[in-house]
């Protein structure tokens, strides 16, 4: 079994390849296959960001594995201007909708809902199937509504900071 536990250095060679959606690619813990059919268990550190795609792990005896993002069903946004894609980007926030964000559009999982919602707003929808990688919270700690101040939510926000090779970089 290969046992996957932490970011490798970059590079060009790798021993494994795991295919994986944008979903398996949020697990910390995970227990797979790689695309050549050997059993793998991901073990990273709790907290740690989604994987993305060519993102290299390091296993416990030295091989390396290489992160394929997966094609999925996604909606690819695009709008007329500047304002209404920033409008579709608001409502879509609003719901908390994991979204990808590119040089002038949009993607987000496949939902018919979200896609009417989208119709209504005027900007342009397309399904494509594509690897998804939206965008990662911006603040620690969690996602609340508590504002109380007796609340166990009280603290100062803190921006997510990563390093280069994907781990948590706790000194910002």
């Amino acid at each position: 079994m290969l046992t996957l536990t932490r970011h490798a250095e970059p590079g060009e060679h790798w021993d494994a390849e795991l295919a994986m959606t944008h979903e398996l690619r949020c697990k910390t813990r995970l227990r797979t296959r790689s695309a050549d059919g050997e059993d793998v268990a991901l073990f990273l550190a709790a907290g740690s960001p989604p994987l993305a795609d060519g993102d290299r792990l390091l296993a416990n005896d030295g091989r390396v594995a290489r992160v394929r993002a997966l094609p999925e069903p996604l909606l690819h946004v695009t709008a007329a201007d500047a304002r209404e894609l920033t409008r579709a980007a608001y409502h879509l926030g609003n719901r908390h909708v994991p979204v990808q964000v590119g040089e002038g559009w949009l993607r987000l999982a496949e939902d018919s809902v979200l896609h009417a919602m989208l119709d209504q707003l005027g900007v342009s929808v397309q399904a494509l199937d594509a690897p998804f990688q939206p965008e990662s919270g911006a603040y620690g700690g969690g996602h609340h509504h508590s504002h109380g101040k007796d609340s166990v939510f009280q603290y100062a926000p803190r921006l997510h900071q990563f390093r280069r090779d994907g781990s948590p970089d706790d000194s910002a």
